[in-house]
Formats: structure tokens, C-alpha cells, sequence
């Protein structure tokens, strides 16, 4: 079968949920550049569910997709892809109207944040240094199993028919007589829509369609893996710096993810991490607490894409009604994967999208 209802360009998370939403419902073709899904973004997540991250116009995207991550159908997943982690937002006292900040702009919301005094900081992280007594608490931050989530989503789809087809980076697109004539480095297909959920390429797709590139602009993040001593607890939260300049979690075996929160404007590529990102990662968690590093033993980096306003792209494009927009998650496509698969099937399928969503946000439109 060589033409298709629908092609989805990208068989990340967002592409491979897309697919599993679609799929049954229509014929999809699921098309990959690289030698397997989720090489670029998906498989560097630093694998957490936060409703206060991304800001208030990506929470409700967060919110709406916990029930699906928490308790799967049972034909999807014998077991949810959460595991309690709860989250620790710390600074210093520079920090306070940070803090402030981040309670009005949740105070509104289903989100659970509350301030907390030095012995309940304490009580969280161990080993903290002086001046970082100014804290929130996250409690209903989760781990996300990235990994198991997305091979249920390919897993999902391919029961109804569709498969990534993997090293098929497209090379050329052409529109002519109601369908699209896509070429890829694996053969010559056809469809009727083509989704444009290819990450950090995007824009790219879109150049390549014929469509007004919206500005989407991948960013290099870094994280590192470290032995710490004392070994890092099973029960540390994650720890995020209220003003943005790095995140840490524990991982298996006594294990840290810390990451300096950093994002590098790069245009699309293997994102490798740099020494500078790495120390600068190492500096500030040293400011934050006096554990002993005892060895880096892995580094690497993901990118994260951002439109311009920093909200994700869901919709048909405003000119090319058969060209479809799923773009610009930044770094919470993992978490919202759920909720925006819906709602971008919805759209798709013409359904009737959940309106405690503010689509017009996500609307490809609001550039024009």
C-alpha cells in the first residue's frame, strides 16, 4: 500500500501518538529519518510529569493527559507509566518573587503547590547548604516510564495497521490534485493529509510543502548522569532552581539527572553535549547542596523546540488546509503526549475537542 489517509512525518511521541489516536479510524503511514522512533527528543526525556512545567498554558495540556498516564486502558497497558517523585522548587532569598509569581499563576488551576519552611526542606533534600530556605512543593509530580509509554503508542498503532517506517527521511513533497506525493530515502508514497510532527524539523517540513515556516526553534539540553555521595535516595524529589538554572532527580542504583536547564539555539541536529554546559551543570548543583560528586559517568543532550511564543502548534495550517501542525511541545511533549494526541485526532477526524482545552492557543493560526 503505497497511498494513505495519513502521513505523519516524525514517529516520535508525538507522531506515535498520533498514530496509535488515528489509526483504525483511518489508514496512516508513520514515516521515520532515523534507524528507530525517538532517537532525537523522546529517548533523551528527562522523563518527568509536572503540571507547573511548561507555565499555565501548557497545564491544562498536563492535567488532562495524568488520568490516561496513570491508569491506560487495559488493551493499551497492563500498568501506568507513573510513579510518584513529587517535586521541590528551591531557591535563595533572590528568589522570593519568583516563588510568588509561580503561586498566583497556578492559584487558579486543579495544581497543588504550596509553600514550605526550612525544616520541611530539609526534610526532602538532606545536605542543602545555607541561604536555599525559599521552597515550594510540588507533591503530584510524577517519573514517567518515557521508554514504555511510547512502544505502547507504536504498539497501539501497529494493531491497527500501521508501522513506522524508519529511515524513510523525507526528501522532497509535492501537492497536486487533492494528495500529497511524498518521497523519502525508502520509496515514494501518497496521502491525502500530511502531519508535520518531525520535532526540531519542523520548520523544515514545512519549507519542504510549500507552507510558511512558523518559526519553530530547536534548543540544546544537556543532562549528565552522576555518582553522588551520599548516593542519591530513592525518595528525592526532583529539585528545581525557582529561577530556571537547573533541575536534579535521582535515578536506579543511588544515581543523578541533573541538568543545567539549558537552551542553546541550534538548528536541528544530533544535539552532543558541550564541556562548558556539563560544568556549568556540575557548578550549580554544587551551590545548592554539599554531596560529593564521585564521578561523571554519562553526558548528553536532546533538543527541545520551541514557536515563538513558547506554546505547542496544533492544528491545520491556516493556508494549507491538508497540511497539519503538531509541533513546538519544548520539553513537555512527553507529558502532554495524551491530551494533545486527542485533541490533534479530534481536529483531524472533526470531533467534538475538550472544552475545558484552550485550543485557540495551540491554534496554528494565531500567526498569521
Amino acid at each position: 500500500m503505497t497511498r494513505f489517509d495519513v502521513a505523519i512525518i516524525g514517529a516520535g511521541m508525538a507522531g506515535a501518538s498520533l498514530a496509535a489516536e488515528l489509526s483504525g479510524e483511518r489508514s496512516v503511514l508513520l514515516l521515520e529519518a532515523e534507524e528507530f522512533p525517538g532517537y532525537h527528543s523522546t529517548g533523551r526525556s528527562a522523563a518527568f510529569w509536572s503540571e507547573t512545567y511548561g507555565g499555565p498554558a501548557i497545564q491544562p495540556l498536563t492535567t488532562a493527559s495524568r488520568a490516561f498516564l496513570a491508569t491506560p486502558p487495559d488493551e493499551f497497558s497492563e500498568k501506568g507509566f507513573l510513579i510518584p517523585r513529587g517535586s521541590l522548587h528551591i531557591g535563595t532569598a533572590e528568589s522570593k518573587g519568583e516563588a510568588a509569581a509561580m503561586l498566583a499563576d497556578f492559584a487558579d488551576s486543579p495544581v497543588r503547590l504550596e509553600k514550605i519552611e526550612a525544616d520541611e526542606i530539609d526534610r526532602h533534600l538532606s545536605g542543602r547548604r545555607s541561604g536555599w530556605d525559599v521552597a515550594l512543593w510540588e507533591p503530584d509530580c510524577c517519573d514517567i516510564d518515557v521508554a514504555g509509554l511510547h512502544q505502547a503508542y507504536l504498539r497501539a498503532a501497529s494493531t491497527h495497521g500501521c508501522k513506522p517506517l524508519c529511515r524513510a527521511r523525507v526528501r522532497s513533497l509535492s501537492h497536486r490534485d487533492g494528495c500529497w506525493l511524498i518521497e523519502t530515502e525508502a520509496g515514494l508514497y501518497e496521502a491525502t493529509t500530511i502531519v508535520n510532527a518531525a520535532g526540531a524539523w519542523a520548520d523544515t517540513i514545512a519549507q519542504m510543502a510549500g507552507v510558511q515556516p512558523l518559526g519553530i526553534q530547536p534548543y540544546r539540553r544537556t543532562v549528565v548522569q552522576l555518582q553522588v555521595s551520599p548516593a542519591a535516595s530513592a525518595d528525592l524529589p526532583l529539585v528545581v532552581g525557582l529561577d530556571g538554572s537547573f533541575y536534579f532527580k535521582p535515578e536506579a542504583g543511588g544515581r543523578l539527572w541533573l541538568s543545567p536547564h539549558d537552551e542553546i539555539e541550534t538548528p536541528p541536529c544530533d544535539a552532543a553535549p558541550e564541556e562548558l554546559d556539563v560544568a556549568m551543570a556540575i557548578a550549580r548543583f554544587e551551590e545548592v547542596v554539599d554531596w560529593k560528586i564521585e564521578r561523571l559517568e554519562r553526558k548528553w543532550a536532546g533538543l527541545r523546540s520551541f514557536a515563538p511564543d513558547r506554546k505547542p502548534v496544533i492544528g491545520r495550517d491556516g493556508a494549507v488546509d491538508s497540511f497539519f501542525w503538531l509541533a513546538g511541545q519544548g520539553g513537555f511533549g512527553i507529558q502532554t503526549a495524551p491530551a494533545v494526541a486527542k485533541l490533534a485526532g479530534d481536529l483531524l477526524l472533526e470531533r467534538k475537542t475538550d472544552p475545558d482545552l484552550p485550543i485557540n492557543q495551540y491554534d496554528p493560526s494565531r500567526f498569521a
